[in-house]
């Protein structure tokens, strides 16, 4: 009870502070923007996370999916909840809309695997990608706009925490321990009688809704989006957060995107340079910590607090005496 009380008033002071920020402009507006690309992706990484890390299943639909709930919410935005006050509706549906069509990623992992996944997923979303470009309802290739300028800083804060407490209780549920067993050997955990179809569905749709979130957030960040913002860059991007911050980690995954937003958006000024120090990054990181920077590891306020603790008793004391030995 306490612990969930001291956690309920972190997330009321982050909240105040946000609204501290929107409110007062605190902070630069570019700053501002950079802060929300973070929580934004932050959501997209724990979305892939669940898959990719988690479940131990290399999926390439991430950038189909985040198109999905973008122009889905946008669509909902635009015609149906023209209101501020509204737009959590938007955010569910082009949530739940993703999981829909999320479904149709799950059903070939109940088949395939490995590679064959990966260009299954991949096709995915190039299909997707194809279909809004050719789809003159959706606004073709010049894609949709303008759609209302509905993200601040407080939504995304709110839809981050979200997002982490969803992955957070589903990992520590039967259906995350299943996962776990699923990654690490398949056949043992259905002779254990894991229920490897139902577990897949279940990780394939939170994931999908999250990841359309992050979409639908993105979008009315932006107030446009098109087919061409969904490309191989986009799943390359969702690859790079995941593995640079640690693969079945949800501090790996807020480290991983903060970084790689960070970085991508402070080096705008050098061009194609930064893809070339972002890849460098990254390639040092495979290198010298192959599972990444926290890597099935998580970062706690015990934790904290037992480091310090370690850390004290290491530093030797003021008032022990030296002693020197000839």
């Amino acid at each position: 009870m306490k612990k969930t009380l001291t956690q309920f008033l972190l997330f009321l002071i982050g909240l105040a502070f946000c609204f501290a920020i929107q409110k007062f402009g605190i902070l630069a507006p570019s700053i501002v923007l950079i802060i929300q690309y973070v929580g934004i992706y932050v959501i997209f990484a724990l979305g892939i996370n669940l898959i990719n890390g988690y479940l131990g299943i290399f999926s390439l639909a991430h950038a189909g999916i985040m198109a999905i709930g973008a122009y889905a919410a946008s669509l909902f935005s635009m015609y149906l909840f023209k209101q501020a006050w509204m737009f959590p509706l938007s955010l569910a549906l082009g949530g739940t809309i993703s999981v829909l069509i999320g479904f149709l990623v799950a059903l070939p992992s109940f088949t395939v695997k490995g590679d064959y996944l990966a260009i299954i997923t991949l096709g995915f979303s190039l299909i997707i990608r194809s279909i809004l470009q050719n789809l003159d309802i959706v606004g073709g290739p010049r894609g949709l706009r303008p759609i209302p300028k509905y993200t601040n800083l407080m939504w995304v804060y709110c839809c981050m925490i979200f997002a982490i407490i969803v992955v957070r209780r589903l990992i520590n549920s039967k259906y995350g321990r299943s996962m776990l067993a699923i990654r690490e050997d398949p056949i043992a955990s259905e002779l254990m009688t894991v229920n490897i179809r139902r577990t897949k569905l279940v990780a394939f749709s939170v994931s999908a809704f999250l990841i359309g979130i992050s979409g639908a957030l993105i979008s009315h960040l932006l107030s446009y989006t098109n087919p061409n913002s969904y490309s191989y860059s986009t799943i390359v991007d969702g690859l790079v957060m995941v593995y640079l911050g640690g693969m079945g980690s949800i501090t790996g995954s807020f480290i991983g995107a903060a970084m790689w937003q960070i970085l991508v958006q402070t080096l705008r000024s050098v061009g194609t340079w930064r893809w070339i120090i972002g890849g460098l990054l990254l390639i040092l990181v495979m290198v010298f910590v192959p599972k990444g920077i926290f890597g099935d590891r998580e970062l706690s306020l015990s934790g904290i607090q037992d480091f310090f603790v370690a850390l004290r008793k290491k530093v030797p004391s003021k008032n022990k005496k030296k002693t020197y030995h000839e």
